[in-house]
């Protein structure tokens, strides 16, 4: 995780501020107003992460103190600024957000900064030095589980590789690494490509119009920031054996990690595609708690 270009550390006494300035009961208990902006939500971890940040919002510790307001931008970055900017002129003393761009929204975060507006950014980042960013290591993500298809793969073969959303500092940070590390492998070859937007519907899709120009046997593996456990789905669909299942690098979905159980494995409820097929697998996730942490940073 990190939080900002330089280390800070925050202690938000409030009873203890109203005490030292003398400010009554009312004042002291008076909810302090922070905006959730979100860019793109048509992905399962888009509403997971807003859900925990709402969660979080509602809990006893936090529920007499925050007055959270949630506003959608889409994948628009023009828009998440107009809104942003909104936001501030509406009194805002914290913004959480999902920034469509590392770069695009610095000067609308700047301003706010400006105007004493704490800002803290989740899973994606904000390259302006006074956001905070809450994050894993986007880079070290796609570069393991590059490295890991290569070894499985004893560094030759055919791959498909499925990215995020484009132009958000994760997809490209994921993206980049794992195309490096690709690169040093002549006999690794990406023979499809497509943007998933993080979303297994969209994975799914673009899959499909992939397997219109060739098969599952013209594949040796796959790639894919999410959409490892639809891809397994495919497979199976198609009449491929648990055995013959391709190794995926992906997303941490349940469903996938239930796939990567050994086979015969007991599952309550577990049914194909989604019961234990031993599935060669690695399997990652940036924290849908990301949102959450940020704001109880806020």
């Amino acid at each position: 995780m990190g939080i900002g270009s330089k280390v800070r550390r925050l202690a938000l006494l409030a009873g203890m501020a109203a005490c030292a300035f003398g400010l009554s009961a009312a004042q002291a208990a008076e909810k302090h107003k922070i905006f959730l902006s979100m860019s793109y939500i048509g992905n399962d971890w888009q509403a997971e992460a807003a859900n925990m940040v709402k969660a979080m919002a509602a809990h006893k510790s936090l529920a007499d103190k925050v007055d959270l307001q949630v506003q959608v931008a889409g994948p628009n970055a023009q828009r998440q600024i107009q809104q942003i900017n909104a936001m501030v002129q509406s009194g805002a003393e914290a913004i959480v957000v999902y920034p469509i761009s590392p770069t695009a929204l610095n000067q609308v975060v700047k301003n706010a900064c400006d105007k004493g507006v704490k800002v803290f950014a989740y899973d994606a980042e904000i390259t302006e030095p006074c956001a905070y960013n809450v994050h894993i290591d986007q880079l070290e993500a796609g570069r393991v589980t590059a490295e890991w298809l290569v070894k499985k793969l004893n560094g030759k073969g055919n791959i498909i590789a499925i990215t995020g959303v484009p132009g958000t500092s994760v997809d490209d940070q994921r993206t980049k690494a794992a195309k490096e590390v690709f690169a040093k492998y002549p006999d690794i070859k990406i023979v499809g490509e497509a943007v998933g937007m993080w979303s297994q519907a969209v994975a799914r899709t673009e899959l499909s119009k992939i397997l219109a120009t060739r098969n599952w046997d013209d594949i040796n593996g796959l790639w894919m920031q999410v959409g490892c456990f639809t891809a397994n789905s495919m497979q199976l669909e198609a009449g491929k054996k648990t055995s013959e299942l391709l190794p995926c690098a992906g997303e941490g979905s349940n469903g996938g990690r239930i796939q990567m159980l050994p086979e015969g494995t007991a599952v309550e409820g577990a049914a194909p595609p989604y019961a234990p097929a031993g599935a060669q697998r690695i399997s990652y996730a940036s924290p849908p708690y990301s949102g959450a942490l940020a704001l109880k940073l806020a």
